[in-house]
């Protein structure tokens, strides 16, 4: 783009690193299903929290999958990750 305007420049990579916030996410639903266990709370709270827990999993798993295909140069990867 031709003008007077700059692009952005890049964030640094600890505002764009996702993994800490992933794993803390994931850390506090199963930490927040232990608490339910103790206090002997059972139900869809508890089941909640395990869903929040396990899909923080699976979000590792889709980020490490990504990841993956991103070094190995895949084209439907997504690049600068």
């Amino acid at each position: 783009m031709t003008g007077r305007f700059r692009p952005p420049p890049d964030l640094p990579k600890p505002l764009v690193d996702l993994w800490p916030v992933v794993i803390v996410g994931t850390v506090l639903w199963f930490l927040a299903s232990l608490v339910l266990l103790l206090a002997g709370i059972r139900g869809v709270w508890l089941w909640t929290t395990l869903a929040g827990g396990g899909l923080g999993f699976v979000g590792m798993a889709i980020m490490a999958w990504q990841r993956a295909a991103s070094r190995r140069g895949s084209r439907g990867a997504q690049r600068g990750l």
